[in-house]
Formats: structure tokens, sequence, C-alpha cells
């Protein structure tokens, strides 16, 4: 007897997942095993239990990966998400346990929680003695090392409690893998079902987020305070009313400023585009309202973490929380500037790039504003592109905030914006308005790569030749004597280091010569290294000379292995 339609629509039952859900769990699944040899090798000497634990969760890979591409029901597959998810906590926890030290950042992140319990200032206070045993200096172009704490408080005032834990920086990488861990478990549980994988691949797979919580950036706490921020944005304060969740969001943005100054870029994006879709929706009084309570309830929060530091040490604590913006650190990263670092011998003109990543940033607000409906959906992504152009151009900047990128994509599409308010010139809504708007593009983003493009022409200030060299070892140099020569119109105090690579070594010590360079004049300066030798390196590296003022700002470098070799 062949059933009629009615009993096979009872027979069939639920659809079965569909298959970029499937992928979508695979890929999750994947991302878990990069790295996670690494962090194996490294348990199973010294950890036998921790390696028993990575073992395990190298099995729940595998029966992950087979459930994901044979279960029949959306709820199953649910819950091999939900394996992926506990499996990538699991492994984060056991990489935690075995690499936990920290960078210069945790270490940092310690002390200031350390001084705080201690009753005694956190910000204007260097602390050398952090320094020189593995962890990173940040040289400045002034010849010295910023060895202070240079973020908003909330870090160390999370660190308190966990002070505990030891010492060196393991406070400071708990804090922020735990708070990686949460703000994941945070965006698996607002992301739609289907989407829930995408959070446990960007926050725990590839291996690149979780290095960052056993670092101890303090970014990684105020991304995972920026995460309920920044799912479903568009809709806050929808129909004229923040309410409990609109204000637990503006409570979230204002502690995720006073965690770490990257959100600092994201705020204005998110505002501007609130106001917008309110606009939009409401009308311009009611939806200024509307952004303004939630600006303003953020800037309580923000204050009142900030309230302790603001009375008992105003001015260090204002110079602290800035200091990333002012402290003049030499070039790094892989933006623009390593056309000066490594493609040509420097620039007299190192301050433009600072001025083109402000120009870029006030440009792409600017075009966000003009064109939120377009642009809306890209509103945490646009702030990031501003740092390429620094001088500060480091990765981590995009890295560390890309499970935001993934939160938008699912929970704010085009369609979110499709009402917003934009600003409506007549040229860029009438007849020609395609014309318009690409002049309108070029016109507010042109100004930062012509700055760019003035820094990485610019010419080093500095001629530097080698004319002395100091042998202990065939191997090491002791001693190195410079004849240099300011072509510029500008006396100058230069600060030299000789690297190999990337990255900047410690500078060295100026035991003769002008501290003080006068324009157009030639002097001979003898460097000695800052521990006594410097090890030459094998062969076919290159040895670079170079030579770094504050005022103004510049950068000579020199190819010097020759030298350093056959000098006499």
């Amino acid at each position: 007897m062949v059933p009629g339609p009615r009993t096979r629509s009872a027979v069939a039952g639920p659809p079965p997942p569909a298959q970029w859900h499937r992928v979508l769990t695979l890929l999750a699944d994947i991302s878990l095993l990069i790295g996670t040899r690494a962090v194996w090798t490294a348990a199973a000497g010294h950890r036998p239990a921790v390696a028993a634990v990575i073992s395990a969760c190298y099995a729940a890979i595998l029966v992950c990966g087979v459930l994901a591409l044979v279960v029949r029901r959306e709820r199953s597959l649910a819950r091999v998400d939900l394996g992926v998810l506990v499996t990538g906590v699991t492994l984060t926890l056991c990489a935690w346990v075995m690499l936990h030290r920290g960078s210069d950042e945790a270490l940092l992140t310690t002390q200031a929680a350390r001084q705080l319990a201690a009753g005694r200032p956190v910000y204007g206070q260097p602390w050398p003695w952090l320094f020189g045993h593995g962890a990173a200096l940040t040289p400045t172009v002034t010849g010295g090392y910023d060895l202070t704490y240079g973020y908003p408080p909330l870090a160390p005032l999370l660190t308190v409690p966990l002070l505990w834990l030891g010492h060196g920086g393991a406070p400071a990488t708990a804090l922020s893998t735990g708070a990686l861990l949460a703000g994941t478990v945070v965006l698996w549980r607002m992301l739609p079902a289907p989407w829930r994988s995408a959070a446990t691949m960007v926050c725990l797979g590839f291996g690149m987020l979780p290095s960052y919580g056993r670092l101890g950036y303090p970014a990684i706490v105020a991304l995972a305070l920026l995460v309920p921020v920044v799912v479903r944005w568009p809709r806050t304060g929808a129909g004229g009313r923040l309410g409990a969740a609109g204000l637990a969001r503006a409570a979230c943005l204002g502690a995720a400023c006073a965690a770490q100054q990257l959100p600092w870029f994201l705020a204005p994006f998110l505002l501007a585009g609130m106001y917008a879709v309110r606009r939009g929706e409401l009308g311009g009084r009611a939806a200024a309202l509307v952004v303004l309570r939630f600006a303003g309830a953020a800037a309580v929060v923000w204050l009142l973490v900030n309230a302790y530091f603001a009375v008992s040490e105003p001015g260090a604590w204002l110079r602290g929380i800035a200091l990333p913006l002012t402290q003049g650190a030499v070039l790094h990263g892989q933006g623009v500037v390593d056309i000066s670092l490594y493609l040509t011998n420097g620039s007299d003109r190192l301050d433009w790039y600072s001025s083109a990543s402000l120009l870029l940033l006030a440009g792409l607000l600017v075009l966000f504003v003009l064109f939120v409906r377009r642009l809306g959906p890209a509103a945490t992504v646009l702030p990031w592109c501003a740092f390429y152009l620094a001088t500060r151009s480091q990765d981590g900047y995009y890295l560390m905030m890309t499970p935001l990128w993934l939160a938008a994509a699912v929970t704010a599409p085009a369609s979110a914006f499709a009402g917003a308010w934009q600003p409506g010139p007549r040229l860029l809504t009438g007849p020609h308005r395609r014309p318009a708007r690409i002049v309108a593009t070029v016109l507010l983003l042109a100004p930062a790569p012509v700055g760019a493009a003035v820094a990485a022409t610019g010419t080093p200030p500095l001629r530097m030749r080698v004319v002395a060299a100091n042998h202990p070892t065939a191997a090491a140099v002791s001693r190195l004597t410079l004849e240099v020569t300011n072509t510029d119109d500008t006396p100058l105090a230069p600060h030299f280091t000789l690297t190999t690579g990337q990255g900047m070594d410690p500078y060295w010590r100026v035991v003769r010569g002008p501290h003080t360079l006068p324009s157009h004049s030639t002097a001979r300066y003898e460097l000695r290294p800052p521990s006594g030798r410097f090890l030459l390196p094998g062969p076919g590296v290159r040895i670079r000379l170079r030579a770094f003022t504050a005022s103004p700002q510049t950068l000579s470098s020199a190819d010097v292995r020759s030298a350093v070799r056959g000098a006499e």
C-alpha cells in the first residue's frame, strides 16, 4: 500500500541540517588542531596529565568530525557544535597551564595590580626590573624605553583577586584567558544556532587569540566586553527605549573603554551607526536622545572604573591612559611603515605616518556617516584600517578584534541599515549621484595615502659609516666607531642600535660623541653594545645600523655587515 501525502509528511520528520552548517562545524573542528601538537609536546615531558587531556581532545575532534557529517537532525548537529566548543575551551585551558608566563603586557598588568593591592601609585611608575629576562622592551625615539603601565585601569582591578596565582605574569594571563573563554561562550550563545561553530573557530581555533590570552593582553578583556555590544548592535534603542539590555550594552562599552584603548576607536562608529538607524526609525530628536542616553551610561561606567585613579593621581593617570598615543615608540608593525624600516634607509618625516593614520580614521568615519546604508555592516572592521598607516601597525590590532567582525557579519547585515538616515547633499542624491559619490570617497580618503607617501619618501637625515670595530672574538663586536654626518637643516640628537631581522634591539651606549649633532656637520661616535658585546649573526643575515631622533622624529639606517666584519 502506497502512503498518501499526509502519511509521507508524518514519516519524513524534520529536515536535515543544511550542508553549509555541516561544513562550518567541520571547519571549526579542524581549526582546533592548529598549534595543539606543540602544546602536547611540551606537556608530554613535564605534565603527563595535561598531555592525556590533550590526547582525549584529539579523540573528541575526530568524533566531532565524523558526527558533523553524519548526524541527521539539526538538534543533533547543534550538540556537535557544543562538543566542538567544549573541546576548544579544554584545549585553551591546557595551553594556559603549560604556557602562562605572559609577555611584557602581562608583567606590567600584574605589577600594576600588586601596586594597587598595596595602596601604591599605578601610573607613571617605572618598573625596570620586570624587563630584560625574556620580556620585550618598547623602545622610544628618545633613546629610552617605556617601563610604565600605559592602559586604563580595569585589567589591574580585575587582576587583584588573582594575585594568589603566583609571581610573574600568571595572574594577568589567567584574567585575559578567562575573559577570552567567557567572551567566546557569550558570542556562541548569542549567535543564531547554525553560526555558533564560527564563534568557536574565530575565538579558539587557529591558535591566534588563545596565544594573545596567554600573553596577558588587556585588549582581550576589552574584546570580551565588546562582544555583547556588537551582537545585533543596530537594534540597540529600537523603539526609542534602551531597556535593561541596552543599558547592559552601554555598561559593557564603557567597561571595554576602561580596559584598553582600542575600543576608543570603535565607539564613534557604533554611536554614529546607532544614531543613523534610530533616526531613520524615530526622527532626529528621538534618535539623539537614545544615543545620548546610551553614551551617557557608557561614560558613567567608564568614570566609575577610573574614578579612584583620577582622584588619587590625576596627572599621572591621564598621561598613563594616553601613553600609547603619546609615548613616541619606534616604528614597528606590518603596515606602510615597513617602507621606511626595510625598503629604504629611513625618513626625516616619520610624523606624517601618524598624521596619515588620523586622516584615514577621520575620513573613514565621515564616509561611514555619509554612506551608512552601504558601510554599516563594516562598522567593526573600518576603524582598524587606520592602524595600517600608523607608526605602530602591529597585526595584533586586527587579530584581536576579529570575533567582532564575525558578530557583525552574522547579526548586523545590510538589511539592518536599509532604512538608516544618511545626510542628503543634493550632489550625492541627485541624478549624477554615482560619480559624485566616487568623487566624495576619493576626496575623503586621498589625504591619508598622500600623508603616508610624504612620510615614506622622506630622506634619512644622517649619513653613517663604520670606521672602526673592536672584535674581542671573531664572532663578536664590543665597540663601534662611526662617522656621522647630519645633512638636515635641524640639529639632531641621535640614538643608535644595531638590528638583525625585524624588530628593534636595545640601544647602544654612546661613550664618545656629541649629544646633539649640529646641522650640516660631521662627528665621530663611539658606541658600546648594552650587554658588552654584540654577537654577529650567521652568513646572509642583514645587519642594520639605525639612528632615531625624537624632535623631529626621524630614522636613518645603513647596512653595515661588511663594515662591521671588516673594519679595523
